[in-house]
Parts: structure tokens; C-alpha cells; sequence
């Protein structure tokens, strides 16, 4: 069966809008975009999760951006290996309209997008990760879908903007597998799930 990896780079209050540019995503007024690059060059990309096969799970906005921009990027360029591996990975895009999918390896989700990575877990191939894709995200943050977070967390607080979790996140428990701090300060966790959410007492009972 295959892993659905979450992997999101997020401010310390949980926003992961518009990392990568100031065009990037303003919608909400957002004033923020780029904030990840002060603190570049100090950790591996995402925790190491595109360093061996994987498929995208995206949301529409997210697919647009990334299929504008790492089609363009030379295999020679800084992150041109992240490119490579992008333009070649089985792209699962969210949208209601598949036909103009045209970057290349990418299909449809179908309209329920949770039974359909449902269906993708099920079967054959290397595990899903998702990137971006927040309003897909939160879907399937609110089903027991999740496997994994690679979360990349910046010394930054952006007060307003999209977030990773909202109010119908399942409630579960993961356990802390790694966690590392770049040479910048970002935090590069890694946390699998771990069952259901456990309570309890000061006292034990």
C-alpha cells in the first residue's frame, strides 16, 4: 500500500501561502509572498522526500504554478534535479477541468478527490506527496488519509494567509521520527502517524 506524504514548508503560525514569490498567490490581500528565501540554502529539500520515486498529489492552483515554472528550468540550473524529478513524476491533479492537464504525466483526480487517493493508496507505485494545495490539503487532512508530514518550519510568524491545518482537521496523533534545524534556523521535521489521539490526567487515572 502507498504513503500519502504530506510535504508543506509553513511560517511558525501555520501559514503556507505564497512561499516561492511575491505574485505567487495574493489572493486574501496577501503581502508575504517569497518569505521562505531569507532562509535558503540552509536545509535538503523537504526532509529528503523528493530523493527517491514518488507521484504529485496537487490541487489546480498549485499544478498551474508548477507547471508554468518547472517545465522552464534546466536540468543544469540550481534545483534543476527538483525539476527533473517533477517533470517526470505521475502528476494526480484536483480540477474540474482535466482536459487541459497538459504538462506532461498528469491525469485527473475524477470529482471525488478523496476516494479517488483513496484508490491511488490502494494500488501500485511509489508513495504520494503533496505540495502547496491547500484547499486539497485540508480535505484530506479531514479524513484518516495522511500517512506522514515533512514539515519545513520557518522563524517567521505571517499572521494572516492560507494555513496547513483548519478546523476540519482530523483529530490524530503522529510521532516525532526526525527533526533537524538548518543552518538558518528552519525546522525539518519528519512525523508519522501514530493512532488515535491519547489523553490523560496529571495524576495517571
Amino acid at each position: 500500500m502507498r504513503k500519502l506524504i504530506v510535504a508543506a514548508m509553513t511560517s511558525l503560525d501555520g501559514v503556507m501561502q505564497a512561499p516561492g514569490g511575491p505574485r505567487e498567490d495574493t489572493s486574501g490581500g496577501f503581502a508575504h509572498g517569497g518569505w521562505i528565501w531569507p532562509y535558503a540554502g540552509g536545509g535538503e529539500a523537504m526532509g529528503g522526500v523528493f530523493s527517491r520515486p514518488f507521484a504529485l498529489v496537487l490541487g489546480r492552483r498549485t499544478y498551474d504554478i508548477f507547471a508554468g515554472y518547472w517545465p522552464q528550468v534546466p536540468s543544469d540550473a540550481p534545483h534543476g534535479n527538483i525539476a527533473d524529478a517533477f517533470n517526470g513524476a505521475t502528476k494526480h491533479v484536483a480540477t474540474h477541468h482535466p482536459g487541459t492537464l497538459a504538462w506532461q504525466n498528469s491525469h485527473a483526480l475524477g470529482p471525488d478527490v478523496v476516494a479517488a487517493v483513496r484508490g491511488l493508496k490502494r494500488g501500485d507505485g511509489p508513495d504520494l506527496v503533496t505540495q502547496g494545495s491547500t484547499d486539497l490539503l485540508h480535505q484530506l487532512l479531514a479524513t484518516d488519509l495522511v500517512d506522514e508530514l515533512r514539515l519545513l518550519v520557518y522563524p517567521v510568524l505571517l499572521g494572516r494567509g492560507k494555513r496547513l491545518f483548519d478546523d476540519g482537521t482530523r483529530a490524530s496523533a503522529f510521532r516525532l521520527e526526525e527533526s533537524k534545524t538548518s543552518a538558518t534556523g528552519v525546522l525539518i521535521t519528519r512525523y508519522l502517524r501514530d493512532g488515535e489521539v491519547r489523553t490523560g490526567t496529571p495524576g495517571g487515572d
